[in-house]
């Protein structure tokens, strides 16, 4: 991996998310795609850097999409640990993970190691999966509940400073801010079985709910 590159990838990132921060919400929330709805079967390099088609994960069995918040999202890490504890229950019902997340391969890459995650990652820096599945931007109340009230403007200083400090911690906030969260289970006929919107970023799905979709699915 050229380290030069990631950190400057992870700068401009880093840049993006301070000038999104600042200008709040630009976009609704969206409208996730239905159940009973084709999938879009989109193409997306992986942490690779190889470019997929989404039904390649669909295409012998269930899916499970899963569009990640921003790589410096406390969120992200703590769905990529109940990820690797409900794998088992995944595979009993032959269905198979894949995250979309906003950043490229390299930092795709890094992170997925960093995190151990025990699946792909796709990476859709543009938003147009995001998008294409109906994931838009939360409002700031659904960003910002837990925040003290002289967050709630999303002041640039304030963004900053928040940036600053976690970029000392080692996990900056990169990318859009506002973009949420959603997963999708979609069968091996590409037909969407389950949309699951997230309303704030700890709104993980049980993984019953996934699980039984994908049972239903095959």
């Amino acid at each position: 991996m050229n380290l030069g590159s990631l950190q400057e990838l992870t700068s401009q990132a880093e840049a993006e998310w301070l000038k999104k921060w600042t200008a709040g919400p630009t976009e609704g929330v969206g409208t996730l795609i239905a159940p009973d709805t084709a999938a879009p079967n989109l193409s997306l390099p992986d942490d690779t850097g190889v470019t997929v088609r989404l039904s390649d994960y669909w295409s012998k069995g269930p899916a499970l999409l899963m569009f990640w918040r921003h790589f410096g999202c406390t969120c992200g890490v703590e769905r990529g640990e109940r990820l690797k504890a409900e794998l088992d229950s995944y595979g009993e019902a032959n269905l198979t993970p894949v995250v979309i997340a906003q950043g490229e391969p390299e930092r795709a890459a890094a992170y997925r190691t960093t995190h151990d995650l025990p699946c792909a990652i796709l990476c859709d820096p543009d938003h147009t999966a995001y998008r294409a599945y109906g994931v838009g931007q939360w409002a700031v109340e659904q960003v910002l509940f837990d925040a003290p009230p002289e967050y709630w403007g999303h002041p640039h200083d304030l963004g900053a400073d928040f940036q600053n400090g976690r970029r000392e911690e080692g996990r900056p906030p990169v990318d859009d801010p506002w973009r949420a969260a959603a997963e999708f289970v979609v069968g091996a006929d590409g037909i969407i079985r389950l949309s699951y919107a997230y309303q704030y970023c700890e709104d993980y799905p049980d993984p019953r709910v996934l699980t039984t979709a994908a049972r239903l699915a095959s």
